[in-house]
């Protein structure tokens, strides 16, 4: 459910939107938009989760749901969608049930699932013959960042349908920006998650090593957290390594999806990534320990 405490949702017209994919992530995201005073309807794989979702939020703008993904998008002017991977994405945007199906001209599909570069600009071509617009916008923050509106989103696509979504978008973020053409936020959110492997491996690395050293590993980042090693994910996820509790949102079978993306990714560039592949490498030690869905804080299982 998400937090509405101190929540100031910006005052612009009501409008027709279809949410497509009520997980971890898109069901907040959906509510965010229906408490915004939008008229939303969704669409989910499994109907019970949104017909729960409706009734939950049934003060708000007569929400709905549907029977199909095309269903859903018929007569929203702007469509948004957070499902699991590309096959997901395609799924839900092309063949007659799709999305795309029931669109009418000039509407925006607006992809917030984490997915390649490759399928968001597969997409937009497929968005462009039909006269439609297409902007990929994976998000940062993760369940706690969806829950209370404080996404950070990074988009690739062209000006005009950014423009025309980022006030919308807002209801459920703190940042909303554009990167550049189509792909671009997809590369971007790889960027992402190149910066979040390192820095969880080399805080796992650190919490062993004070531990084995005999230290008060909590004090310990309390100070350091002070200086120059402070980052979100010592201030989030440091503290619980030290207490071993590793059910705080996104997975590892998520996080070695999103870094296999980013291996793909490198191949195609040429980028050199030799600590995100050994990170890669160590999630899948996670995985055979039985962590698949512990969350990506988990890696310090392997140094205990």
């Amino acid at each position: 459910m998400p937090s509405t405490n101190a929540r100031n949702y910006d005052s612009i017209a009501p409008r027709k939107l279809a949410f497509i994919g009520l997980g971890v992530m898109g069901y907040p995201m959906a509510a965010h938009l229906a408490l915004a005073g939008h008229e939303v309807t969704v669409y989910n794989r499994t109907a019970a989760k949104a017909q729960a979702w409706c009734a939950e939020y049934a003060a708000t703008r007569a929400p709905r749901h549907a029977d199909t993904p095309r269903m859903a998008a018929q007569g929203a002017e702007i469509v948004f969608c957070c499902v699991g991977n590309d096959d997901d994405l395609r799924s839900v945007t092309l063949g007659a049930d799709g999305a795309f199906a029931g669109m009418e001209p000039g509407a925006i599909f607006v992809d917030h699932t984490t997915a390649s570069a490759e399928v968001a600009r597969e997409l937009y071509g497929a968005a462009r013959t039909l006269g439609l617009q297409f902007i990929d916008a994976p998000v940062s923050g993760g369940q706690a960042g969806a829950q209370n509106g404080l996404l950070t989103v990074m988009c690739g696509g062209d000006t005009a349908p950014f423009d025309a979504v980022q006030p919308v978008a807002m209801a459920f973020s703190r940042a909303f920006t554009r990167m550049g053409e189509s792909g671009a936020g997809q590369l971007t959110k790889m960027v992402n998650q190149i910066c979040i492997a390192g820095l969880v491996q080399g805080l796992s690395e650190a919490v062993a090593f004070g531990q084995r050293a005999g230290l008060d590993v909590n004090l310990v980042l309390d100070v350091i957290g002070k200086g120059a090693a402070q980052s979100w994910q010592l201030d989030n996820r440091g503290k619980t390594m030290v207490a071993d509790k590793f059910d705080f949102g996104f997975a590892v079978d998520w996080m070695r999806k999103d870094l296999g993306l980013v291996l793909d990714e490198a191949k195609r560039n040429g980028a050199r990534l030799p600590v995100t592949a050994l990170v890669d490498q160590f999630y899948g030690d996670v995985q055979q320990m039985g962590g698949s869905r512990w969350d990506t804080s988990s890696l310090i299982k392997r140094l205990r």
